[in-house]
């Protein structure tokens, strides 16, 4: 490691805000990739009449359910293990160890205390949504699929926003003008109701959103690798660069490109926590993820629509608000590591 990354390692493990809020998000996101381990309607290990089955495991790589039969039911279809009769039956040759929520995000109780929206209690901890599925396990779900994309939307943004922000800066003149035209004219375009009104076209999924969310983000970072590579095409490296033979690529993204990275990565913390606001707002307003899917915007709308039960908008509220701090600390912590007073 180079002095100078060094020297800015130290000052992010300074703020020391930063360094936990990184630690925590870190471990938040890594627990949430393994949420059909954490949350889940099937169990984790049975055991019946001395062999081992992993239906959790199974469900998480795709693979086939265990039917019925094998533990000695009466149908081919998959188990229904929290099925008293089938429960019963592993009973009385094995046993099953149960993952520490016992429902998936779309797994409805149906002994409810209460009509749904169900209170907090301690089989749902959180309480139930309005069609009684457990606030816990999709509240996990939520959260990794809302950091998720969010992630794939910052990588690709970025990758589109500094390749079109080194065309400008490096070659200016007429592609720099008519570059900065076309910006100035989407840039002022209503992007939300853009995407409300593309997402109205098309059976919103994953993809498509991120598709159509591709289209103005990307923009985020332009103006940053612009300015760089404005004012490093003329520093004297570049010139013996050219100079030497290389031809406008390696030039590009191998002597200015490693500069211009410096400024751009203290933005990305910003742009993921944009990304999952946006996406958020369009699960509340309802054009976002597919109906069903695990998301805090529609848990938020259900709090909206469901005064009486205030869990709902309560538990979606802090998760979301202590996802978002923690992206915008860490932003904080990465700003200060990369600002020039502190690489001299």
């Amino acid at each position: 490691m180079s002095p100078i990354n060094q020297r800015r390692l130290k000052v992010f493990l300074a703020n020391r805000r930063g360094y936990w809020s990184l630690w925590l998000f870190g471990i938040l996101f890594f627990l949430s990739l393994f949420a059909e381990l954490i949350a889940n309607d099937k169990p984790l290990i049975v055991s019946y009449s001395g062999h081992l089955h992993f239906p959790a495991l199974r469900h998480m790589v795709g693979m086939p359910g265990i039917p019925e039969t094998e533990f000695g039911g009466e149908f081919a279809t998959e188990a229904e293990y929290r099925d008293e009769f089938v429960a019963e039956l592993i009973r009385e040759k094995g046993w099953m160890l149960w993952p520490p929520v016992r429902y998936s995000y779309r797994t409805i109780n149906y002994e409810l205390p209460s009509a749904a929206p169900s209170f907090p209690t301690s089989e749902n901890w959180f309480g139930t949504d309005d069609q009684g599925r457990d606030v816990v396990a999709r509240l996990i779900y939520g959260f990794r699929i809302s950091v998720l994309f969010g992630l794939v939307l910052t990588f690709f943004s970025s990758i589109i926003g500094i390749i079109a922000g080194a065309v400008q800066g490096y070659y200016g003149g007429k592609t720099d003008l008519f570059f900065q035209r076309f910006m100035e004219i989407w840039s002022g375009m209503p992007q939300l109701y853009l995407l409300i009104i593309l997402a109205s076209f098309v059976e919103p999924n994953f993809w498509w959103l991120l598709l159509i969310m591709l289209l103005f983000s990307w923009m985020a970072l332009v103006g940053v690798v612009r300015a760089e590579f404005l004012r490093g095409r003329n520093l004297e490296y570049v010139r013996a660069a050219r100079a030497l033979g290389m031809n406008n690529r390696q030039v590009m993204f191998r002597h200015i490109l490693p500069n211009a990275l410096v400024a751009t990565m203290t933005f990305l913390p910003f742009i993921l926590s944009g990304s999952i606001t946006t996406l958020t707002a369009l699960d509340f307003l309802g054009f976002g993820l597919p109906p069903g899917s695990p998301s805090l915007g529609e848990l938020l709308a259900q709090g909206k629509a469901n005064l009486h039960a205030p869990w709902l908008g309560i538990t979606a509220f802090t998760v979301l608000a202590l996802q978002l701090s923690l992206l915008v600390f860490i932003g904080e912590g990465v700003r200060d590591a990369f600002a020039p007073r502190h690489n001299r």
